[in-house]
């Protein structure tokens, strides 16, 4: 029973901002302990200065991220985030029309932004995992900068006898040089705290909110229903009736992004409302 009052979801937005301010301030003094490893008084120096702007750029993000969390709480109210998975409620196929997933079809969508190109080729595998005792269809998404592997990942997603698709959970790396540097946002519904959220409706309505994964200063999307009617022309066609949803994160605060989906295929155009970047849908390559 939540005690009347209570706003759960205020009281973890400023837990999670205290956890991030901790970290940042823990990562300072680690980077001052390797600075004070070095013999060149000037490097020192150097390393020291690069610590506190570091720092302080961090401070500034967990500051941010709290404003996100706490304007979406205004959205989605008081009550804790504690989704009820009952296995026996979800299906095993994914055919929402606004996010079907067919395994052995593989969607291509390329983004041409800053003179490099990005190659997406986000598949659907005929795996499955199950995740919260919910059996998962398993999605793996390869990102490739000037054809260099750069980001690999598995998803994973359920549909609900209602017809609302669930994020259960990724697993995923970021390379550099053909190695893995961080598996940031990697989360799994069930572990650690980790909870699955909405990644699409069954049913869309402008103005609906909601969360889309739930792993507290690690996986936070949010979002929001902003139109059901949008004329979109990307290089695999062009499409009506296409759905709109701004996505936010208290992570990277200054990200917006606008996704369109189309009804019968899926997502279709991700645009980054700040800088104009757009990576679009090329090809679907099905029955693999």
């Amino acid at each position: 029973m939540i005690a009347q009052g209570f706003d759960a979801c205020a009281k973890t937005s400023q837990q999670a901002k205290r956890s991030c301010l901790e970290a940042a301030q823990s990562n300072y003094v680690n980077a001052l302990g390797k600075c004070t490893n070095l013999s060149d008084p000037s490097a020192r120096q150097a390393c020291q200065d690069q610590a506190v702007t570091d720092l302080n750029d961090a401070q500034q993000v967990c500051q941010a991220g709290f404003v996100v969390r706490q304007t979406s709480c205004q959205q989605l109210g008081p009550a804790p985030y504690d989704p009820v998975i009952d296995p026996a409620n979800f299906v095993t196929t994914i055919d929402n029309p606004n996010f079907p997933l067919q395994p052995g079809t593989t969607f291509i969508y390329e983004d041409h932004f800053g003179g490099n190109l990005m190659r997406d080729e986000f598949a659907v595998t005929h795996n499955t995992r199950v995740l919260d005792g919910v059996t998962c269809v398993e999605v793996h998404d390869s990102v490739f900068t000037n054809g260099v592997l750069t980001e690999d990942t598995l998803d994973w997603f359920a549909q609900d006898r209602d017809g609302n698709v669930w994020y259960f959970g990724e697993n995923t790396h970021e390379l550099e040089d053909g190695l893995i540097f961080t598996i940031a946002g990697t989360f799994m519904s069930g572990v650690n705290g980790d909870k699955p959220g909405i990644i699409m409706e069954a049913h869309p309505a402008v103005g609906d909110f909601y969360r889309q994964e739930f792993s507290l200063n690690n996986a936070e999307d949010f979002g929001q229903v902003a139109g059901l009617n949008a004329h979109v022309t990307v290089p695999y066609g062009s499409f009506d009736h296409c759905l709109k949803t701004p996505e936010t994160t208290p992570l990277e605060p200054d990200l917006l992004e606008d996704k369109f989906y189309a009804p019968g295929v899926g997502n279709i155009l991700t645009l980054d409302v700040n800088t104009g970047e757009r990576t679009e849908l090329v090809r679907i390559i099905r029955g693999q």
